[in-house]
């Protein structure tokens, strides 16, 4: 198998590192986070770069690229703990393209490519505990169309985007909707996460929405997938540089009058942190190029994918800061804030225990050895 990127991959891999290395400093993220956690200049730039069309077809206004792009382009954001929930565009792209009836697509598709409208997945809910087929927010139909009363959280820039996509019970059975968040009986309630990014706590009061699919779930999962496959990858990206800013601290620092990179017990640990950040990334390529695989096989490979993620990112965030010592869990040293973002990101779309579960329910008699 080839794994060698195409000459056009390349070109986008460099634009973005490019952008993040001159125009996503760490002083402008900072700034960003303390100033609330997303920047919708920075957002713009992005679209700027045609990036939030990546899953939007030509037709539509998009780059109509796939899931190595999207991989791509996620693993150099990572390198610079972009605060932007860009994953959140992929979602929305390849959820309405592949989901929503035509005219849904028309309102939404040019401006999410355009960077005009912010769309995120409102999907958790308090009691769900990532499980996507527990869901208590319900619709009815109204005299205008659906209305949608419920409350989700940790919606990502939930009180900054334009409109979410909610699954809500229809009847006992999940629907997909769309609710703008400047309609009538949405409110939001905005806060810094963790890594200093920005999410929302949202409340549905019989808010308006458009209908996008009746087969809720499968939409639903599918979307949940594009973002799990998303945080693998802008994880590796994390690792990346999070491996990169160790590896030339212990070439300068000293002790005892030499380099403490030269001390055998330390080299040790970084080539077990190398071996565990190559694991990350060979299973990062294999979501994403089962991102668009059978149902069962694609959920199957995303459980994978994240488990090991999981396992990695802990390993190497609170390795990195060891290594480090006290100087890595201060708030003006950068790596104190790729630790951060691991952390997080270890928890994003199901943590890790949740997926060695998922794992297990999902295991065939083969054990996925020779299937």
């Amino acid at each position: 198998m080839d794994f060698d990127f195409s000459d056009d991959q390349e070109q986008l891999r460099d634009a973005v590192r490019k952008w993040v290395d001159k125009g996503y400093t760490f002083d402008r993220r900072y700034k960003a986070a303390k100033a609330g956690g997303f920047d919708r200049a920075a957002w713009a730039e992005l679209a700027e770069l045609g990036l939030c069309g990546l899953y939007i077809s030509e037709t539509d206004g998009g780059l109509g690229m796939g899931p190595v792009e999207g991989m791509v382009v996620m693993e150099e954001l990572g390198r610079g703990i972009v605060l932007e929930p860009f994953a959140q565009a992929l979602i929305a792209g390849g959820v309405i393209s592949g989901y929503a009836p035509q005219a849904v697509k028309d309102a939404w598709l040019g401006k999410i490519a355009g960077g005009e409208a912010l769309v995120v997945l409102a999907h958790q809910e308090r009691k769900a505990r990532y499980r996507l087929e527990v869901c208590d927010t319900a619709a009815k139909q109204a005299a205008a169309g659906w209305a949608i009363s419920g409350a989700k959280s940790l919606v990502p820039a939930g009180d900054q985007a334009d409109a979410f996509l909610v699954p809500a019970s229809v009847n006992g059975k999940i629907a997909l909707f769309l609710v703008e968040r400047t309609a009538a009986g949405v409110a939001t309630r905005g806060y810094n996460t963790q890594d200093g990014g920005r999410a929302a706590e949202i409340t549905l009061t019989n808010a308006p929405a458009v209908l996008l699919s009746t087969e809720g779930l499968a939409a639903l999962e599918h979307a949940v997938d594009i973002g799990i496959a998303a945080t693998c990858a802008e994880a590796v990206g994390v690792m990346d540089k999070t491996m990169a800013i160790t590896a030339e601290y212990m070439n300068t620092r000293k002790q005892f009058g030499v380099p403490i990179a030269s001390f055998q017990a330390l080299r040790h640990r970084m080539a077990d942190l190398k071996m565990q950040q190559e694991l990350a990334r060979s299973m990062s390529y294999y979501a994403s190029l089962k991102l668009n695989a059978p149902t069962e096989e694609r959920r199957r490979a995303m459980a994978r994918a994240k488990y090991q993620l999981g396992v990695s990112m802990r390993m190497v965030g609170q390795q990195a800061v060891q290594l480090h010592g006290g100087i890595a869990v201060t708030d003006e040293y950068i790596v104190s804030h790729y630790f951060k973002k691991l952390t997080q990101l270890e928890m994003t779309f199901g943590d890790t225990l949740h997926h060695l579960g998922e794992v297990s329910a999902r295991m065939q008699d083969t054990a996925g050895v020779f299937a």
